[in-house]
């Protein structure tokens, strides 16, 4: 075996550990409305502190636990963690706040997704409309017919979908039409350059107007400069959230910001 196989190798039984010892956690980034600049929702992300390495980015370690069969155990304790936490939430000060959560297809196809959010719903008595839940581009084209029928079923129970990174992937308008959406996020890829390149700004403002006349809100994400939230502003995008108003934060430091600007 090469340096990166028994490199992938130990990576591998760290993350069958880090199943088994619940080394996850969950860090929660704003959503802030364009409009009047107050967060409107947030977006649970999955984190994992390594034993002595330090932080493991999601983009290296989620792609192996979906290569492992582990996405589906893992993906169900985010939906039932985040559903816990709106719950608290609404029990308090705060208040409910919608929440979504990042759904691998692998969930969809693999595990039985629809029966666990409804029971994950009924136990911490958090209403539907509290949750969204955000599909790759990718993964949306994937099986389609079962991917389709499946989000029919969640969004008839009330829960939201969001098609996250739009714009990168290879669906088309006719099957855009067939999903049960309620959101596009624009991918960070136009946001990035979107004030000094032309052909990002076309595509953005193009994805904006395509949204709203599918009566869908739009969310920018990576929104990083004034410029950028001046342009989307400007576009009619409904709502952003990058390190502009804040990065992902644990769940202590997000309930001061929530206590200040909900």
């Amino acid at each position: 075996m090469n340096v990166h196989d028994l490199a992938r190798q130990d990576l591998e039984n760290a993350l069958r550990q880090a199943v088994e010892r619940s080394e996850f956690s969950v860090h929660y980034q704003p959503k802030v409305e364009v409009a009047n600049g107050r967060i409107c929702a947030l977006e649970a992300l999955l984190r994992w502190e390594r034993p002595n390495y330090g932080a493991v980015s999601p983009a290296v370690f989620v792609p192996i636990l979906e290569s492992l069969g582990l996405i589906v155990p893992v993906g169900r304790w985010v939906i039932d963690t985040v559903c816990q936490q709106i719950a608290e939430w609404q029990r308090g000060d705060i208040g409910a706040v919608e929440v979504s959560v990042n759904v691998s297809g692998h969930q969809l196809i693999e595990g039985d997704l629809i029966a666990d959010i409804a029971r994950i719903l009924a136990q911490t008595g958090v209403a539907p409309h509290w949750l969204e839940v955000e599909l790759t581009e990718g993964s949306l084209m994937e099986n389609t017919q079962h991917t389709i029928a499946s989000l029919q079923r969640l969004h008839a129970m009330g829960v939201k979908i969001s098609i996250d990174d739009f714009g990168t992937g290879y669906s088309s308008l006719a099957y855009l039409r067939r999903f049960p959406i309620d959101t596009l996020k624009i991918d960070i890829a136009f946001i990035r350059e979107v004030t000094t390149n032309p052909q990002d700004a076309a595509i953005t403002r193009t994805i904006i107007e395509l949204a709203h006349s599918l009566n869908l809100r739009v969310v920018a994400e990576g929104v990083e400069t004034q410029a950028q939230l001046a342009f989307l502003k400007e576009a009619g995008c409904d709502q952003i959230q990058g390190y502009l108003f804040s990065r992902p934060l644990p769940v202590d430091t997000l309930k001061r910001l929530l206590l200040e600007r909900l």
